[in-house]
């Protein structure tokens, strides 16, 4: 039988799945954190360095101020991304003194590894750009950031699968960012640009919580018979943010780019539907309410680009960013009016209060050279493109789970661009070495969710502890249609 959740379960299942879902969210900052790759099929080719060499519709999640140099335009994307990851479990077991609680004896279990996988999903960018005036240019975008939107197994040798308290399944998210950019020149060697955006959608997950009392006195933590089942569900989500950029050309053969984003601000509804445990005290309990608010941050960003043209063939960028994930400290979760009735051993009615969830996410540095040369092929055109890419992790290793893998990345790309008249086709090809982590189930700080709250153990169940390796490769292939460019201010004589 089906039946509603724990208030408090309730509460923490809406804030996992908002964790969860910013994973999802693109963000401009690119791939840091919860991102598998910068994204886009023409940047994503240069490694990510496309800051100062910003100068189509691909610009707008880089540097908006490449816009003016994307002219009229159109332009269609898609990639696929293959994500696989393994997980081996390991913790802590103790052995307690049932009078005192102290600890007497303690060893470490390893599980069975487990592994999960995307399914196949192309992620898509859309934009159209105009030009209302020689100095101006205009654009809209839709596109949706390069992540890996897993499913775990519910089960591993017949046994409830050991990861899943943290996640089985994100399938059914369905997540973009659209937004309305601006770009200005107004002399030959400056353009400025900005834009407006918003995170939309919605985002689903399934996992797994624990009924059993904290006190442990008639239930062991993750006994099968208390699990909880729970299908997540938040959004209508629309957060707003905002970029802006600049790139400033001193000589014809060197191009600066600088270029900011404001972090996004997500205060969202959220639902969840479970499956209470089989236990004793669940018999006949059940759920009033289903209503809560769920509110945290993603990251500003800060991006630096050279770009060199040496030649009218060749264009190499080296470019720097930095990505503050740490104001994606907590995700706050406020239960409307969620109350939890007829559980054995506690109050007929127990409402859930707010709940605080600790991410503790890090800033993470990046840094990526790529660039293109073009080759003649008779009346047409043949840009081959290359890059390479390296981040630091944003997530501490101590707070590491399958529901947010992160770790230093080295993703090596190449990719091309053949002209034929005003339209360019692109094709990239990347994989993100994800380098291996391990999680000492001792220094591991995530502990079990569960929505009752009782005498609390000396120390709580702790669920992220083992190692971790994932991997992904980004296929991608691309469109776009160029009618005509603009024509900045002419200098000033003397200038």
């Amino acid at each position: 039988m089906t039946r509603k959740t724990p208030p408090r379960k309730r509460a923490l299942a809406v804030g996992a799945l908002a964790a969860v879902s910013l994973g999802l969210f693109a963000e401009s900052a690119g791939a840091a954190g919860l991102y598998l790759s910068e994204r886009g099929v023409r940047p994503l080719g240069r490694g990510g360095a496309f800051v100062a060499g910003a100068d189509d519709l691909g610009s707008v999640v880089y540097n908006p101020a490449g816009l003016y140099d994307a002219g009229m335009s159109v332009l269609f994307d898609a990639s696929y991304v293959h994500f696989s990851s393994e997980y081996t479990r390991r913790t802590i077991v103790r052995q307690t003194d049932p009078n005192t609680g102290a600890t007497v004896n303690e060893g470490v279990q390893t599980f069975d590894p487990v592994k999960g996988s995307a399914p196949f999903l192309p992620i898509p960018t859309l934009g159209f750009s105009f030009v209302p005036h020689d100095q101006w240019v205009v654009g809209v975008g839709l596109w949706a950031p390069y992540a890996g939107i897993a499913t775990y197994p519910e089960t591993s040798n017949g046994q409830p699968a050991p990861q899943r308290y943290s996640l089985l399944s994100l399938e059914g998210s369905v997540l973009a960012v659209g937004g309305a950019y601006a770009a200005y020149a107004p002399t030959p060697n400056l353009r400025i640009g900005a834009g407006v955006e918003v995170l939309a959608g919605t985002f689903r997950s399934t996992v797994v919580f624990s009924g059993c009392v904290p006190d442990r006195f008639f239930c062991a933590p993750e006994q099968p018979a208390w699990d909880v089942l729970a299908e997540l569900a938040v959004g209508p989500i629309i957060a707003p943010s905002a970029n802006a950029g600049v790139i400033y050309i001193p000589h014809p053969k060197v191009r600066v780019g600088l270029s900011g984003h404001l972090p996004f601000w997500v205060r969202s509804s959220g639902t969840i539907r479970t499956r209470l445990p089989s236990a004793a005290p669940f018999a006949t309990a059940r759920q009033e309410g289903e209503d809560a608010d769920v509110a945290f941050e993603l990251p500003w960003n800060v991006r630096l680009g050279v770009e060199a043209r040496p030649n009218d063939k060749l264009r190499a960028e080296l470019a720097l960013a930095y990505e503050d994930w740490g104001v994606h400290d907590s995700i706050r979760v406020n239960p409307n009016g969620v109350a939890l009735k007829n559980v054995v051993g506690f109050p007929e009615t127990y409402l859930l209060p707010p709940v605080n969830l600790p991410r503790n996410f890090q800033g993470a540095f990046s840094a990526q050279v790529g660039g293109e040369y073009a080759i003649p092929v008779g009346k047409m055109q043949l840009d081959v493109r290359a890059g390479l890419r390296f981040e630091t992790s944003a997530v501490p290793n101590e707070y590491v789970s399958v529901l947010t893998i992160d770790s230093n990345k080295l993703t090596p790309s190449v990719g091309a661009g053949l002209h034929i008249g005003p339209v360019r086709l692109d094709l990239v090809v990347a994989h993100a070495i994800m380098f291996s982590q391990d999680v000492d189930p001792r220094e591991a700080k995530i502990p079990q969710v569960s929505p009752l709250v009782a005498n609390p153990p000396p120390q709580p169940n702790i669920i992220n502890g083992g190692s971790y390796s994932a991997s992904a490769t980004v296929v991608g292939l691309g469109a776009m249609y160029t009618f005509g460019k603009a024509a900045p201010a002419k200098a000033k004589p003397g200038a």
